[in-house]
Order: C-alpha cells, then structure tokens, then sequence
C-alpha cells in the first residue's frame, strides 16, 4: 500500500511519500537506542515538564491536526477536534500519575524475612524502543495512549503508523521533538508493513504493541514470540449492545445510535450487535431505526455532518460485501443497505440496521467496520449472554438495565475487556483498556498500562556482615 494522504471524501491523492530505505531505518534504530540511554536515566519531573509541554502545544493545534485527520481518514471535524482534546487529557492525566504509578513498592519484611531478606523493594524500570504499529482510525488518539505512558515511563518509541496517515504520523513526531523531548525519544517510521518484521527482530528493539486487524496482531505477535519480546495487542472487536426491560430506553436508543456510528462506524469498541429483550424489542427498534436513518451524511469538514466517508474503498466494499451477504441469506435492510447516490465521489455508506440476523450469515461472525447495526431479538438474559459470547471476539460490550442481579451476572459472564452499564463503552485513561479472546492481549491506559513495558525489578537485600 503505498504512503500517501487520499482524501476519502473526494478519491484524490493528496500528498505522497518515499518509505524509508535499509539505511534510514537504521539510522533511526540507532537514535531510538542512543535516546533510550539518556532517556531511561531522566527524572519523572523532568518528562513530566516536557509531557506537559506536548500537551499544551497539542491543544494550541488543535484544529490545524483534526483538519489533517479528517483529510487523511475521514472521520467528522468535530470528532477530530474532539480526539486531539482527549489526547492532551490522556498526556497531563500520565505527566501527573506516572511517577506515582511506578513508585517502588515495598513488602512488609515480615513477610520476607524467611528469604534472608532484611528488605525487598519492587522497582519498575524502563525496557527501551518499543515498536508501536498503529491504524488509521483513531490516528492521533492510538498513538498517544501509547507514546504518553511509554515515555514517562522512560522508554522510547517507534512508530509504524497506518500508511494512509502519514501526515498525522509526521506531526506527532514533531510533536514531541518541539516538547522538549531529545532527539531519537519518538521517531516516526515512515515504512511499510513488509519492513516491520526485520525491525522487531532487530536487537535493540525490545518489544511491541499494535492496535488493528487480527491478522496483523498474529504477524507481529508471531515475529515478537520467535524473539520473545513482549506484546499488547489490542484487534477487533464485535461488541455487543444488551437492552433488557429494566432500560431507560430512550436514554439507550440515543446512545446507541452514537455508539455505532462514532468514527463513522469504525471503531472496535462500536457498539456493533443489539441484543434487545422481546419485551423492548419492537419500541426499540422502531425509535433505533428512525433516528439512524435520520443522519445527516457527507463532507466531514462541515459542521453538521454526522457520518463522513469510510476511510477507504476497500473498507467500504468489504461492508457491502457483509451487508449484502446477509440480505441475501434473508436479513432485512430497516434502513440504509446501500451507498448514498447523492455521494458520488468518495467512499460513503448509508447508516443501516439490519434484522433477522441468523448464525449463518458473515456478519454474525466478522466485524462490521463502517456504520452498520445488526439488530436480534432475545427471550431473556440467558440468550442474551448466549449471543453476546457467540462471538470470537471480546473486546468492549455494553448493557442496559437497571437490575442489580441482570447486572451482577453480566459482570460475571459476559466475555469481554470491559462491561459498560447504562452508558456508552469508551476509554479512559484512569481505567485499563483491551480485550479477550481474538481481540488480543495485555492492556493500554490506566497504571496496568504504564506498566507493560516496565521491569518489574527485584531489588533483595541481604543483612550487613
């Protein structure tokens, strides 16, 4: 795939540029090592002042880089603005926490004394380059939820970013070199995924972390297991929607309808699969499907616009292909089902429901990347479960009900990285983040975050001779 910014809106190929050569790349390998040397040994104050720095500096941009997200991938101004808004949050939120996230921890020494131990202290240090392969959807926010604890954690980071959004992936190395960060702390790779093999096999990068399709997180986990070095992987997701009779309904059609199409539709924690109560089903459906059908959709610069195109023509054909291979094994279309003839240029998708979904149909099993709801109808919690789980993916879900019990045994049962009552599944940078089952492995965000890319030191003191 070639490096070039393409609007999604119009087809035109904006801007392109030379993946890195086998020189280039090692120059930047070299500087990430050099960088980590210094960085590793910085204090938390010292990064914390320069994180802080990034952020302000993020917000003073603020417009000028959601434009260039919304030119290279498509998602709504607002939206973008918004993305930009919630990094800077996410880097103040680590500039302020990190230190005492990774302070040393200290067992009792009752507790260690039968070791020889007059002491024990717990120390997380640093690992060093961490590769990053990042996706286009959320291209300023994927980034910085790993770049803001990584580097305050004291490592360095490399970042292969989705070839589609180079020029977000240039500004955010620029980013953190006009912060105050030395030369080498985040380097952009502009390159290809066939280069990433041979750099994460590469000695002197220590470890890797990837958001995005399932079959490049077994690439990568695959290439980074045969060098053990360790991975968090964070792929897709087919998230449910559970709606049971105890619901605030209207609150719940509202946020599902924006819990779908968020991004376009393009998000792994998008509520994706609405399993409704028979008791609620047909209000439900009826208040859902209207205010889908209700979006306003087209250019993602214009203020009013609640759906832009899909980032690419091969996404938008490969929900077409899902959504017509339901139709045609007997789901119904409520709304939407086709490209928007008033869209000619660019690759756009009608918001749509579908119903009558059957465990025959793709759709039941892939994930639906693009503004697209499939709609079931459950007889009770248990099938609701049932369905929820019938999935190979486990990443987000989200359940509305108002019954301690319903919720005790959702908690309990539903296999998922998060379970989100009576409100929209997002991410948070105080609360940890990722999945299950095929939708990966270890966790971003929070203290558990910081810490995957830490040593987790034991420091054993004996007694003094």
């Amino acid at each position: 795939m070639a490096i070039a910014t393409v609007n999604p809106a119009t087809g035109e190929t904006l801007k392109t540029f030379d993946a890195l050569n086998a020189g280039e790349i090692e120059d930047h390998l070299v500087r990430a090592d050099q960088a980590f040397q210094e960085h590793r040994t910085t204090s938390f104050g010292y990064r914390k002042e320069r994180m802080l720095a990034a952020a302000d500096l993020l917000d003073a941009d603020q417009d000028g880089i959601a434009r260039t997200m919304t030119t290279e991938m498509g998602k709504p101004l607002a939206q973008a603005r918004a993305e930009a808004a919630k990094c800077a949050k996410t880097m103040r939120w680590y500039a302020h926490h990190a230190e005492e996230l990774l302070a040393d921890e200290h067992p009792d020494p009752a507790d260690v004394s039968d070791s020889g131990a007059i002491r024990a202290v717990v120390r997380y240090r640093p690992l060093g380059p961490v590769l990053a392969v990042m996706p286009w959807n959320f291209p300023l926010w994927q980034v910085v939820r790993f770049a803001a604890p990584a580097l305050m954690a004291g490592n360095t980071g490399l970042l292969k970013h989705a070839s589609n959004v180079p020029q977000t992936a240039l500004y955010l190395e620029e980013l953190f070199r006009r912060a105050g960060f030395p030369e080498g702390c985040f380097q952009t790779l502009l390159i290809g995924s066939g280069a990433v093999e041979d750099i994460l096999r590469d000695p002197r990068v220590v470890a890797a972390t990837l958001t995005g399709s399932e079959p490049a997180g077994r690439a990568v986990a695959s290439t980074a297991g045969d060098e053990v070095k360790k991975t968090v992987l964070e792929l897709g997701g087919s998230d449910p929607f559970i709606v049971l009779p105890s619901a605030d309904l209207d609150k719940a059609v509202r946020v599902g309808v924006t819990a779908r199409v968020q991004n376009n539709g393009q998000s792994c924690i998008a509520a994706k699969r609405f399993l409704v109560h028979q008791d609620v089903h047909d209000a439900f459906a009826e208040r859902f499907t209207a205010r889908m059908a209700a979006l306003t959709v087209g250019d993602p610069m214009d203020e009013h616009t609640d759906i832009g195109p899909l980032s690419s023509e091969q996404g938008r054909s490969d929900l077409e292909e899902l959504v017509d291979d339901a139709v045609h094994r007997g789901a119904t279309a409520l709304c939407g089902g086709r490209r928007p003839p008033e869209h000619g240029a660019g690759w756009f998708y009608e918001p749509t429901v579908l119903s009558g979904i059957t465990d025959g149909m793709r759709i039941h099993r892939e994930e639906a990347f693009g503004p697209v709801a499939t709609l079931y109808r459950v007889a009770d919690l248990d099938e609701a479960v049932r369905l929820a789980n019938d999935t190979p993916f486990g990443l987000g879900s989200n359940a509305w009900t108002r019954d301690p019990d319903e919720q005790q045994r959702l908690a309990r049962d539903v296999q998922a990285g998060g379970v989100f009552f009576n409100g929209m599944t997002a991410s948070h940078p105080g609360i940890p983040f990722g999945g299950v089952k095929r939708s990966g492995y270890g966790r971003e965000l929070s203290g558990h975050g910081i810490r995957e890319f830490c040593n987790m030191t034991t420091l054993w003191y004996g007694p003094e001779d």
